[in-house]
């Protein structure tokens, strides 16, 4: 199996020993703690399932920094995007050496890990703007990463941590929430040799079953891993258990017995396109696949970044060996009327855009409110129905 960035076995932050697990817990209640924000407790999830190997804890701002201009922390070793703990203040640790990090998307903030405090640093605002610039490609506060970025304060707290449960994605997404140590599990057990993963934050229609499909196909994968985002999305985003039960029908119909996994990560969305994609893929890696599948547009919002940027940054800006994983380029996936098939949009030369069946999303979207199924070129019936049954609860 494919070895995981940086070590050549998961370090995963979460604590699994039982005893070790009930003395943290007993212990965490004593320490000074602090509610993080939800990207923070985002990235403690990423780091406990094994997600960020190697990353141990949230880093300082020299790190944070190098991620951010560069992707390379000051050790020399790899990671695409900073990892940051940042608070409005840090009145609340004092000079205390061990804190509590409790959870700001659960009732009660129940603690979520503890943090040996290497460091507690003023970020400016030059470094906030750089850091900015550098992972969006904008400042712009209506960018939804943007925005959630920088309302976090400019206090950086960082230092190793020990997670100590997995926020409420392992609660309320049984099923489907899985960490990188449990997905590895499951592919080991399968017998599978070469995965191709696919990321959505979105429910499946034909146009991406088809890609996950060309994609196996023409790398001769024997599994699929449909990996799917459990976090914080942007309004209107179709909810996670819709979208957990249309992918599983998909797959359940459509998929030959033992080559699709579908399963989900606790994260909020960054909306960082052609970065992001570099993050998930770093985290498909250390998942166990071999290939990931990168589209157009991919992890974008609106209309910041180019269609193929999340392509092109792995060749112009990714360090040359800092992952083993493949991508799997590809374009618009769509029904060709003169083929009667899905193709990718880039290998049918011949067409223009009306021989492609082309709805946007806020057609899709009405069609679905009025109880209306999508055309058969565009959408499974089965998934489709799923789709409608949510829309008329709205």
């Amino acid at each position: 199996m494919i070895k995981p960035i940086g070590s050549d076995e998961l370090q995963p932050r979460f604590v699994y020993d039982d005893a070790e697990h009930d003395k943290l817990s007993k212990e965490a209640e004593g320490l000074p703690s602090v509610v993080i924000s939800s990207q923070a407790a985002g990235n403690a999830v990423m780091m406990g399932g094994g997600y960020f190997n190697p990353l141990k804890g949230f880093m300082n701002v020299a790190d944070a920094m190098g991620a951010a201009e560069k992707m390379t922390l000051t050790d020399g070793s790899f990671f695409p995007v900073p990892v940051m703990c940042l608070l409005e203040n840090a009145d609340a640790i004092g000079n205390a050496k061990r804190i509590a990090l409790r959870d700001p998307n659960v009732d009660g903030n129940p603690v979520l890990a503890i943090m040996d405090v290497e460091a507690i640093e003023q970020v400016s605002d030059a470094q906030m703007k750089t850091m900015t610039d550098k992972v969006y490609r904008t400042d712009d506060s209506e960018h939804p990463g943007v925005a959630a970025f920088n309302s976090q304060g400019q206090t950086a707290v960082s230092g190793p941590i020990q997670v100590l449960n997995f926020s409420y994605f392992q609660t309320e997404f049984p099923d489907t929430f899985r960490t990188a140590v449990e997905i590895r599990n499951e592919i080991s057990e399968r017998g599978w040799k070469k995965i191709v993963a696919f990321q959505t934050r979105n429910p499946m229609h034909l146009a991406h079953e088809e890609l996950c499909h060309m994609a196996m196909e023409r790398l001769g994968c024997d599994g699929l891993v449909i990996h799917m985002l459990l976090g914080k999305l942007k309004p209107g985003d179709i909810p996670a258990p819709v979208r957990d039960a249309a992918i599983r029908k998909m797959v359940e119909v459509y998929f030959p017995p033992n080559s699709a996994m579908v399963t989900g990560y606790g994260f909020d969305m960054l909306y960082a396109g052609p970065r992001e994609a570099v993050l998930h893929a770093y985290f498909r890696q250390n998942m166990g696949a071999t290939h990931f599948i990168i589209g157009r547009d991919h992890a974008g919002v609106g209309d910041y970044y180019g269609a193929f940027d999340a392509q092109t940054i792995f060749e112009d800006e990714v360090p040359a060996g800092a992952m083993d994983i493949e991508i799997f380029k590809a374009d618009h996936t769509a029904w060709s009327k003169k083929l009667n098939k899905v193709v990718m949009m880039c290998e049918a030369p011949d067409h223009e855009k009306e021989d492609f069946v082309l709805l946007s999303g806020t057609k899709v979207r009405e069609m679905l409110g009025n109880g209306e199924a999508p055309p058969k070129e565009f959408s499974r019936p089965e998934v489709a129905k799923i789709l409608i049954d949510y829309y008329q609860t709205l």
